[in-house]
């Protein structure tokens, strides 16, 4: 059953979005939501459209920052608070000052930590120990607005991006259903009045959106930051490498101090390795072009003869 609140509108187009959307709707009234439609010739899931449809919502689809505002200015809904999360396109400052309470950006990192694109996975190529989420209200400038609020997120050892992903976004949504209620009784028609990025601590960085080619892993590097890419790219662009001329997805390995020449192979203690800039990487799991994910005992067995070793 819904809390009793006034309607808010939702911002999002991602899967992390749809997620944050179903568990939003639990908690909130949504009188509409705003992304993006689908693509020409679209195949796969389009999961917010999905997700609003199965909910019954209004929903508006936008694929621009023009179309946004032409939306906007025919008074499309009434609710004084937005709410935007995984959305992929650029909020003018007329459709942020539509919002007499403004629009609350839920970013996963704290800010202004890990500003741009991709917070998650540069958290963990970082080899940082502890992210979380911001709720930022939006302005013009990118990821500089003023906070709400603020929650801390301790990374597990060996965590990937999809992980991560899971638990930021259940952090989130607490942080949502805790603050939402608390601004609304307190906040007037003069606008949001948030805090400082800077009563975090922490510095200012920015995150990119990856490329395909990020997911080309160079030997030269050191152990430990590939297999932090490994984690860091296991959802998307991946982790691929030629190991002799077998083509592959490296999808699990772990550091092992081992020195020698970047890029060559070696067996040690049955495991199949690869040297590197700094130690070497010890292969635990892979899947080879057109085959199934296999152990790296199991592809050293079957793969051994065409194999450099």
């Amino acid at each position: 059953m819904k809390q009793m609140s006034e309607p808010i509108v939702f911002f999002g187009s991602g899967p992390v979005a749809a997620e944050s959307l179903r568990l939003l709707a639990q908690k909130f009234p949504i009188e509409a939501v705003v992304t993006k439609p689908r693509p020409p010739h679209h195949r796969g899931d389009v999961p917010v459209l999905a997700l609003a449809e199965k909910l019954g919502l209004t929903t508006h689809t936008i694929s621009s920052k023009a179309e946004l505002d032409e939306l906007f200015a025919h008074s499309p809904v009434k609710a004084r608070l937005g709410i935007l999360i995984d959305f992929g396109i650029i909020v003018s400052q007329m459709v942020i000052n539509y919002f007499p309470l403004g629009i609350i950006n839920s970013h996963f990192s704290i800010l202004p930590e890990w500003r741009g694109a991709d917070p998650i996975t540069f958290a963990i190529l970082s080899g940082q120990k502890q992210t979380g989420v911001s709720l930022m209200f939006l302005v013009a400038a990118m990821d500089e607005g003023p906070l709400l609020a603020y929650g801390e997120y301790n990374i597990p050892e060996g965590c990937t991006t999809p992980e991560l992903t899971d638990g930021l976004i259940t952090l989130s949504d607490a942080l949502l259903a805790h603050e939402i209620p608390r601004y609304l009784e307190t906040a007037d028609e003069t606008g949001p009045h948030g805090a400082p990025q800077t009563i975090t601590g922490r510095e200012v960085s920015y995150s990119r959106k990856l490329t395909k080619e990020d997911g080309i892993l160079d030997w030269h590097k050191s152990a430990a930051a590939l297999e932090r890419e490994i984690r860091a790219f296991s959802g998307w662009p991946k982790s691929r490498a030629t190991l002799g001329k077998i083509d592959g997805v490296i999808t699990q390995a772990h550091v092992i101090d081992e020195g020698g020449t970047p890029g060559t192979l070696a067996t040690i203690n049955g495991q199949l390795v690869v040297r590197c800039g700094e130690q070497s990487l010890a292969i635990d799991r892979l899947k080879p072009a057109g085959k199934q994910e296999m152990t790296g005992q199991a592809f050293l067995a079957g793969y051994t003869k065409q194999l450099p070793l």
